[in-house]
């Protein structure tokens, strides 16, 4: 089982209280997840705060943008992969620029990054940048892709499509990667799993049980065998939140008093509106380290490869380091051989 960590880079007021961590903090997770021997770290990207945020904050979050955020720490680790969960590309017009962007990282980190996208889990932020525009956000994601591999691929790239047009570009330097920068595809729902299924190199769920996971595992394999591809080798990735410990009466208390909690309330009406019945505690790895395991059992049984950017309930960065070595020592060393 793959385990990596989340970071946190647009999480103030969201799943962090705000303030929460400097730009050496967040790279300090990064040096401390690289020594604990987690497989890679996963960061978030928002543009603006999200109207529930600043109605409980007075003081605006800071939102790190993980690309070049991810530039700093590609020079301070020499193992650690970085993971963008997720990069919203609909916010992102130019196409192009966006290529060289992630070409040049993967360049910069010798081949450490993955990329996450998804169509973002607050339409009103999208919005906020693109005021009156009429856009389909799931179409816009699949063919920022389709339009990103072209220019990854081609010597001279053309594309005209419904969101991006581009004439005989010549973009160079490809990506550092001899198979390309991996795409993973975020979100639960059914378009989310076929995306994943046609382009990813990974599917990334969020806060779903591992009887749901184990339905959408089939799903996604069935779709991809139907279009040529092995989905046995498509990552099965979910992002969940993290708390553990001493009992299971303490973990779940901790965890609901946290801000990640309230983050997931206000996820009910979007990203996980198909899991508002499920306790939140039971969706993700809340509990005891032998409660976690076993949790984390069921997940690999369901099709789960990789625990990707498990989030950690904390209220300050020491708090997160804390859970991360916890994690590391009582956890990660008896789920290795799922």
């Amino acid at each position: 089982m793959i385990v990596s960590a989340g970071l946190p880079t647009c999480m103030e007021g969201m799943m962090y209280p705000v303030p929460f961590a400097t730009v050496d903090e967040i790279v300090e997770v990064a040096i401390h997840a690289e020594k604990l021997g987690y497989h890679s770290v996963w960061g978030n990207d928002h543009m603006t705060t999200q109207r529930y945020v600043r109605a409980e904050f007075d003081t605006p979050p800071n939102f790190w943008e993980p690309l070049i955020l991810y530039s700093y720490m590609a020079a301070q680790t020499t193992t650690l992969k970085f993971g963008t969960g997720i990069l919203v590309t609909p916010m992102r017009n130019d196409i192009v620029v966006l290529a060289k962007q992630l070409a040049t990282l993967d360049h910069v980190s010798k081949g450490r990054l993955l990329v996450g996208v998804g169509v973002g889990a607050y339409r009103e932020e999208f919005e906020a940048l693109q005021p009156g525009v009429k856009t389909h956000r799931g179409n816009k994601l699949e063919e920022s892709i389709q339009a990103l591999n072209v220019l990854f691929e081609e010597r001279n790239a053309n594309w005209d499509g419904e969101y991006y047009q581009y004439t005989d570009v010549e973009m160079y330097p490809k990506p550092y990667q001899e198979e390309g920068i991996p795409f993973y595809f975020g979100g639960n729902n059914p378009n989310a799993v076929r995306r994943a299924a046609l382009y990813g190199a990974g599917w990334l769920p969020a806060g779903m049980p591992h009887d749901q996971l184990k339905a959408k595992v089939a799903e996604l394999h069935e779709i991809a065998a139907e279009n040529g591809r092995d989905g046995t080798k498509i990552d099965v990735a979910p992002q969940l939140i993290t708390y553990i410990g001493k009992t299971h009466e303490e973990a779940v208390t901790h965890f609901r008093k946290s801000q990640i909690y309230q983050h997931l309330v206000s996820l009910k009406a979007s990203t996980l509106k198909d899991q508002a019945d499920i306790a939140f505690e039971d969706a993700n790895l809340v509990g005891t380290p032998e409660e976690l395991v076993e949790k984390i059992g069921h997940l690999a049984e369901a099709g789960v490869t990789h625990l990707c950017g498990t989030y950690f309930t904390a209220d300050t960065v020491p708090e997160l380091k804390d859970q991360m070595q916890i994690f590391a020592e009582e956890v990660m060393p008896q789920i290795a051989a799922l």
